[in-house]
């Protein structure tokens, strides 16, 4: 059963409408969040880096 285009975004429009978009405060909220997630999870992985290369390397006599 084909749709025709006119009657796509007919929908597609109806259906934008039905959305609840996000407040400016919302979007700059969750957007502080995300770049502190994100800064929080470099930490992490530059600590494990660090820890898992000092293993590998004592594991291997190479240094240390």
């Amino acid at each position: 059963m084909a749709t025709s285009p006119f009657k796509f975004l007919q929908e597609v429009r109806e259906e934008t409408r039905k959305v609840t978009w996000p407040s400016r405060k919302e979007t700059m909220i969750t957007t502080a969040m995300v770049f502190v997630m994100v800064m929080i999870a470099s930490i992490f992985f530059l600590v494990a880096d660090q820890v898992i290369r000092l293993a590998v390397s004592f594991v291997l006599g190479l240094g240390g």
